[in-house]
């Protein structure tokens, strides 16, 4: 690595008539850096974005030239450049409207930027644009806002998580900061982690994954935290009907730093005590971030993340998870054209559950430490680098189960503990190999090691599931002993070339069409199955019997900006596989069970659509129209366990098959006092698998059951409007504040969250019970600034 840098910055010297700017641009008010700020030279097709902190270089010939910088929402800078020697120039933009939240949406990007960049299915959303959406209960989400973008999906209300392009919720890769969230939601999906106060940037890489991400198949959403204002110290904040939320942030070492801290809490709890309810439920999150300027060329960054959230039913149930991050990051300027960041990163998830009735408690949790260093080298207009590696260690404790009482028949069980280390190096290019062609190319290889430390059980034939050709099912293989691997050992290893290629062709001045390309590999799992108590977050590793998975996308899109960028179009196709997807037999348990390995076939999925979005990016009415037409699939065969597999073998629908996701989102500023928004939902239904029929042995009626997902729940629809008023301001008075009334589900659709059947005790009549998380919900918050 310490040789291909000094080839770079040797090769840079040798270039006689071209010359070098570079610096970063940041918010004139509070010194927050800009991700994804537009920095080219007028009359070129020479032009960069920012990075992730603000930094940008620029290498042209020798001449007089106008250098401009935008980002969406601010000002252009125009500045008339004399490039004969290489020059530092950092740019302070300012916004152009200082209202509170309030901004004219604009297309994110330059258009020479925007339709040559080979970057595919890619959306980034800016936090004020999110801010002016519709949600429930007044409460900005950005996961929520992500839904209603084309390929992004959720499972259904009062569901955590979000598919992506026919993806399950553990095949996207969540970081805050760089930190992974296993668990990205606040009241089981009600509100999500991410305390808009706190975030600058949201970037979601549906396809096309650039290669410094890896360990996910489906997608990687990028969040980064605000920097802290180092201008002057202020307060953001709300109040809201069941939450309220602060935010502090200001300027610390003599200007050299910033700090930001910013926190939420619900109070649920007391609004159910005062209407006489013993049931609990609450959340409480916290976001840190800090950073120290030590020279020109060095900077660190501290930042942290706590969130916990607590349910309390009675005396029958009580549940509580949380995650829990840090980071320490070191950015290095070694010249104009070479940055670097090195990152130390710890995150946790945990669960704890305790069931009364069963006289029970679950407590389990996944730990991880990542160290990373990424490089990215400006080598010329034509040719940028990155390049990069990292490293994850594991720690899972799969949960220790304990009796709550003497009475209780389940016995105290500690679940083997798994470790495992996953560790990557890549290298990427960016090339623009004409005016009208530019291309993005790269590979990463990830490795994992399974470690030793524990006894694994062995099987027969190697199967730790085989198929009963007399009964007619899955059931556990036959046991044969056990192999106890001492710490030093390693169970499994797994090793993955993951290329990624796409690339972009300017067809004219306003439209373009894109192609790529990637492979992807996901070595850690998620084991959710709803047919147990509860759908438990327990994370397992690759290892003897399970395989990682392995996943190929491709993709085709064309892009269109209308009158003068004031509208524009994205299509895009794409086609997806992913290998060794596993997927649970019959009656699977995964409870207390310490050899999930007997409760899983391993198969394929696959998942292909259509993606259209449609925006209006200025003028008093912004927002845009997706529609996705998409199928998702999923098959199980029985291999060397024998039998017909999973639904027969066939394919099905995997639990987040949508057919239709069509959404409308946009803002209306009527005056400077009153703005509007709405959203408009529609999905198909969710797949499940329904009775179909029932028999009666020995005095029981026993229910048979369809094909393996084969029915679907009704459509799912909504609408949501939002009104925001900004009283009158004096334009020097810095409190500033702002009143926003929302109807979620205006014309109160029950939606079904599922569809339960059951016999009636009196009549003996089967009936089929529908139920529905929300109807109309109406909320009002107050917004400030200080």
């Amino acid at each position: 690595m310490c040789c291909l840098t000094i080839f770079f910055v040797s090769t840079s010297a040798m270039a006689q008539d071209n010359y070098t700017i570079s610096g970063t641009i940041k918010d004139n008010n509070n010194g927050e850096t800009l991700f994804g700020a537009s920095v080219f030279l007028k009359g070129t097709s020479i032009g960069v974005i920012t990075n992730e902190y603000g930094f940008y270089s620029i290498t042209a010939p020798k001449g007089n030239y106008t250098l401009i910088a935008s980002y969406v929402g601010y000002a252009d800078i125009n500045k008339e450049v004399i490039l004969d020697k290489n020059q530092k120039i950092d740019f302070d933009i300012i916004e152009s409207s200082t209202e509170l939240d309030e901004v004219i949406i604009k297309s994110e990007e330059t258009e020479r930027v925007s339709l040559r960049k080979p970057e595919m299915s890619v959306s980034k959303l800016n936090i004020k644009t999110v801010k002016q959406m519709p949600v429930v209960l007044g409460e900005v989400d950005i996961i929520k806002s992500i839904q209603m973008l084309p390929g992004v999906t959720n499972n259904g209300e009062g569901s955590s998580g979000f598919h992506v392009r026919g993806g399950a919720a553990d095949q996207n890769l969540v970081l805050l900061d760089e930190a992974i969230i296993y668990n990205t939601s606040h009241l089981l999906g009600f509100f999500s982690v991410f305390n808009a106060d706190a975030i600058k940037d949201i970037k979601l890489y549906k396809g096309g994954i650039p290669a410094r991400f890896g360990g996910r198949t489906s997608s990687v959403l990028d969040v980064r935290q605000k920097d802290g204002n180092n201008k002057r110290f202020s307060l953001t904040g709300g109040i809201g009907v069941i939450s309220s939320r602060l935010a502090a942030e200001g300027p610390l070492f003599s200007d050299k730093g910033s700090f930001l801290v910013a926190g939420r809490g619900s109070y649920v709890d007391l609004i159910l005590k005062a209407a006489g309810e013993k049931n609990t439920v609450g959340f409480y999150d916290v976001n840190l971030k800090t950073n120290y300027k030590l020279n020109e060329n060095n900077k660190l960054y501290l930042s942290g993340y706590y969130g916990r959230d607590t349910f309390k039913f009675g005396n029958n149930f009580k549940t509580s998870y949380g995650n829990l991050s840090g980071n320490l990051r070191w950015n290095h300027i070694f010249n104009d054209k070479l940055f670097s960041n090195l990152s130390l990163i710890y995150s946790k998830y945990d669960y704890d559950l305790d069931i009364a009735i069963e006289q029970f408690e679950w407590i389990s949790s996944i730990n991880n430490y990542n160290a990373k260093y990424d490089l990215k080298y400006y080598a010329s207009d034509k040719f940028k680098l990155d390049f990069g590696i990292s490293g994850i260690y594991y720690d899972f404790d799969p949960g220790q189960v304990q009796p709550t009482s003497e009475s209780s028949s389940i016995n105290p069980l500690s679940l083997d503990r798994k470790k495992a280390l996953e560790s990557g190096v890549y290298v990427n290019a960016e090339h623009k190999l004409t005016d009208k062609l530019t291309v993005q190319y790269g590979v990463r290889y990830s490795a994992f090691s399974r470690l030793g430390g524990q006894a694994l059980k062995n099987y027969a034939n190697d199967q730790p599931v085989v198929y009963n050709s007399t009964l007619g099912f899955y059931e556990r293989g036959v046991e044969i002993g056990e192999t106890d691997y001492k710490k030093s050992e390693t169970i499994k290893s797994f090793g993955n070339f993951e290329p990624r290629a796409s690339l972009a062709y300017q067809l004219n001045d306003v439209s373009s069409i894109k192609m790529g390309y990637s492979r992807a590999a996901q070595y850690i799992h998620l084991l959710s199955n709803t047919t147990s108590v509860t759908p438990l977050d327990v994370w397992t590793p690759s290892g003897k019997y399970i395989k990682p998975q392995l996943s190929d996308q491709y993709a085709l899109g064309y892009f269109r900006n209308f009158k003068d960028k004031m509208y524009s179009l994205e299509a895009e196709v794409y086609y997806k596989t992913t290998d060794n997807r596993i997927d649970y037999i019959d009656g699977s348990d995964l409870i207390g069970n310490n050899t999930i390995e007997t409760e899983i076939l391993n198969g394929e999925s696959r998942a292909y659509g259509l993606e259209f979005l449609a925006r209006k990016n200025e003028g008093k009415l912004t927002g845009w129209v997706s529609y996705t037409l998409s199928k998702s699939e999923q098959r199980s065969l029985g291999g060397n366990a024998g039998g017909p597999g999973i639904n027969n073998g066939d394919w099905y629908n995997t639990a987040y098959d949508r057919t239709h996701d069509i959404s409308v989102t946009g803002s209306y500023k009527l005056t400077d006092k009153w703005s509007f928004g709405a959203n408009l939902v529609f999905q198909t239904g969710r797949p499940v698998t329904y009775p179909n029929g029932q028999y009666e042995y020995e005095g029981l009626s026993i229910a048979s059951f369809s094909d393996r997902n084969s029915d679907r729940l009704p459509s799912y629809h909504r609408l949501d409007i939002s009104a925001t008023y900004r009283p009158n301001r004096k334009p020097n008075r810095r409190w500033k504040g702002e009143w926003i009334f929302g109807i979620y589900n205006v014309y109160n659709q029950k939606n079904a969250a599922s569809i339960s059947f059951g016999q009636n005790v009196e009549t003996g009549a089967n009936e089929a019970t529908r139920t529905a998380i929300f109807g109309i919900v109406p909320s009002v918050i107050y917004n400030f600034k200080f």
